[in-house]
């Protein structure tokens, strides 16, 4: 009798997260909002100055991801901590973390590289990151922000998510929503059946946006393809371009890949090989 080999199959509109963690999510995304306002911008806004990034940002986040956010701070703070003789980024970073510490005075509190880390009692983990604004015209107009890396005595680094999330969903939207339900099936089983390998966000996202290519779900009356032929192609695509760049969508930036063979294991998993 031969084995039978199970294709885990990507499913459409799966892994969601649950409306009591998006709930959850929600109102500690606000709060946080407000005491990095009321600290830096004298405001008590809660929506200004503030923003999805990571998996939330992009929408490829399942119900065990981390939440990330920015926060964006006036340019005078800026100026004052690029000015500090020493580690300037790991005084902003504290600064920050005193901010949030006001809303959440018993939650655990740490900042760590390039972010402050606020792990809640019921397993969320937000990740803020303190950023600036950058706009430039020349030679065509980009808007970034730049952040702290408290790393190697302190630097600042930039990223641009913005064009990240327009990317991916725009092509979410070509696809009929196979980018994103690929992107979070990856990390459900990423959390599954090798959580003992790291792997990261961006490089799941970038690696699908990549390597979907002109595929789609089928719209309703249109013929697909037999189960496991798209699980395969990802797996063949994956095979056939493991050693070229990877660019995350829209930004461009270069994407780690040390996580390739975590991401091989995956694939080869959902293939069913």
């Amino acid at each position: 009798m031969e084995d039978v080999i199970i294709v885990d199959r990507v499913q459409k509109h799966g892994e969601i997260v649950p409306k009591e963690i998006r709930d959850a999510v929600s109102a500690r995304y606000h709060r946080i909002t407000r005491a990095v306002n009321s600290e830096f911008w004298n405001s008590t806004s809660d929506t200004l100055h503030s923003l999805y990034v990571g998996s939330y940002g992009r929408g490829t986040a399942i119900d065990t991801s981390d939440v990330d956010m920015l926060v964006i701070l006036p340019q005078n703070v800026y100026e004052q901590h690029d000015s500090l003789k020493g580690n300037g980024q790991s005084r902003l970073l504290q600064a920050v973390k005193g901010a949030i510490q006001s809303a959440y005075p018993r939650s655990d509190i740490r900042a760590d590289g390039q972010v402050v880390v606020i792990d809640f009692a019921d397993g969320i983990k937000f990740e803020v990151v303190p950023a600036f604004e950058r706009e430039y015209v020349y030679p065509y107009y980009k808007k970034e922000f730049i952040y702290p890396d408290t790393n190697n005595g302190g630097n600042w680094k930039s990223t641009n998510p913005k064009s990240e999330q327009d990317a991916m969903n725009e092509k979410n939207g070509t696809s009929n929503g196979l980018l994103k339900d690929t992107c979070r099936h990856i990390r459900r089983i990423h959390n599954e059946k090798f959580s003992s390998y790291n792997l990261s966000g961006i490089l799941i996202d970038s690696f699908v946006y990549h390597a979907i290519q002109g595929w789609e779900w089928t719209p309703p009356g249109g013929e697909g393809s037999s189960p496991g032929t798209y699980e395969g192609v990802l797996y063949d695509y994956f095979n056939n371009h493991r050693w070229s760049t990877l660019y995350a969508p829209g930004s461009g930036m270069i994407v780690d890949t040390d996580d390739y063979t975590c991401l091989e294991k995956i694939l080869k998993y959902m293939a069913g090989k």
